[in-house]
């Protein structure tokens, strides 16, 4: 009897997966708490014996140590990914028993260089299933970005992407089963489906960078218009090469008082309130940025936090304080030094200065353009803001905006209103202009997503 099962976590947009078969297990590119492959194991009377990593993860922190440590596992890697710890080096063709289930490698570098595919045949059940890693996605493949510093330039990575796609995996029959490691929000690719799984006939017909093409024509396509990859990618490529320590290991933060809150402000470290956008436009403490908790919360506090600050958390529960810790440590960060519970009529009490930005609806916003005077800063991705935007919004990232601060047309006192698709991204946005002197900000509640919604126009 086999076993399968998908793991997504979807604030990551990661996909890890168990594969069991007699009493054996192997776990595929774990995310970095481990508790739950280790239960499902259990419960399901299986030994985990393999922990696979499809290649070294960029975008969050696998667990493969902590699980290896706690089962006996044998990490598996593929041979060029050159990691600190006993591993398992599997070459193209390698393959591994588990139960009556073969487990064949196969070499898929362009993503990264040590890339590899597990493509997972049981004799009595068809079809064959395929864990593609970053290799292959639903709708998309790798970026070919992600290996810098390792002697590769984005070029010569599409190449081998090009390669591993039409030499290898496009070979396999079309019922194939494909299950990659990451879905629509990942920035390891750049247009990933909300699918989690589908065919390699599927993915024949349907994924754009799978049509008929030259290998010089794929290689300009993969490497037009790649999207700034967040600063704590290479820091976490690095950190899964050593092998990351067990969660309990970390220290766990202590609770502040106002007085020590606005110690720590002044000492330089990071207010990061992960309330909703609602509450913290309604009242705030002075300085703070908001990431909800929401969200795609660990990866944007990663793109817009610098790994090595020291944070503050404000929350309205301990509870989300606990899960902020885990989801942050999932992307390598650890430095929370401490937290404080409440809202803002208790930091008004405490003596904490405590600022507001106003929350529109998209009819409100509609009436203030027509109005005159208000200037509009679209913080989507690129794609999204050719696909349409409000008219005359200008486009700057969130990932971005601090960086581009001095090129906005417009003074710090000038009334702003930022939009991007629901109204989480420009909350951040928001937050980060006004910690830098911005006075009078609006956040368009709903986003584009609201005004395409209500038929008011857009432009691209």
């Amino acid at each position: 009897m086999t076993y399968f099962k998908q793991f997504y976590l979807a604030c990551l947009a990661h996909a890890s997966y168990l594969i069991g078969s007699d009493g054996e297990a192997a776990i595929i590119d774990p995310q970095r708490d481990v508790d739950e492959y280790i239960s499902e194991a259990a419960a399901n009377d299986l030994s985990i014996r393999y922990i696979i990593e499809t290649h070294l993860h960029a975008d969050f922190v696998s667990g493969h140590h902590e699980l290896a440590e706690r089962t006996g596992a044998t990490i598996v890697f593929g041979q060029q990914a050159n990691v600190s710890f006993e591993h398992k080096a599997v070459k193209d063709g390698d393959e591994i028993k588990l139960g009556q289930l073969t487990l064949r490698f196969l070499e898929t570098p362009g993503h990264t260089p040590e890339g590899i595919c597990v493509l997972v045949t049981d004799p009595v059940s068809k079809p064959q299933k395929l864990l593609t890693g970053d290799t292959l996605f639903i709708g998309d493949v790798g970026r070919p970005d992600l290996a810098g510093g390792k002697g590769f330039t984005p070029q010569q990575m599409a190449e081998l992407m090009y390669d591993s796609l039409h030499g290898k995996l496009l070979k396999l029959p079309d019922e194939t089963e494909v299950y990659p490691a990451h879905g629509a929000g990942s920035m390891c690719g750049k247009n990933m489906s909300k699918e989690t799984s589908s065919t390699i006939g599927e993915q024949r017909k349907f994924n754009y960078a799978l049509k008929p093409m030259s290998k010089a024509e794929f290689v300009t396509m993969m490497t037009a218009d790649l999207a700034e990859a967040p600063a704590y990618f290479p820091k976490d490529a690095e950190i899964n090469r050593s092998g990351a320590r067990g969660l309990s290991e970390l220290a766990p933060p202590k609770e502040l008082s106002a007085t020590e809150v606005a110690e720590a402000r002044k000492a330089g470290k990071v207010l990061l309130d992960i309330r909703s956008a609602e509450l913290f436009g309604a009242g705030h403490i002075a300085g703070s940025i908001n990431v909800g908790l929401g969200g795609q919360f660990a990866m944007w506090v990663g793109s817009l936090v610098p790994m090595n600050a020291e944070i503050v958390i404000i929350a309205e529960t301990s509870a989300q304080v606990d899960e902020s810790i885990v989801r942050l440590a999932r992307v390598g960060i650890e430095n929370v030094k401490g937290y404080l519970l409440g809202d803002d009529e208790d930091w008004a009490r405490a003596g904490l200065s405590v600022e507001q930005i106003k929350q529109v609806s998209v009819s409100e916003f509609k009436d203030r353009l027509g109005a005159g005077n208000l200037q509009v800063v679209d913080v989507r991705r690129p794609g999204e803001y050719a696909g349409g935007h409000v008219p005359g919004a200008l486009h700057s990232t969130l990932s971005s905006i601090e960086k581009q601060f001095a090129e906005l047309p417009f003074n710090k006192d000038s009334e702003i209103a930022v939009i991007c698709a629901g109204g989480y991204r420009s909350s951040a946005a928001a937050s980060l202009l006004q910690k830098h002197g911005y006075t009078n900000l609006i956040n368009v509640t709903g986003g584009t997503n609201a005004w395409v919604n209500a038929g008011y126009p857009v432009e691209k």
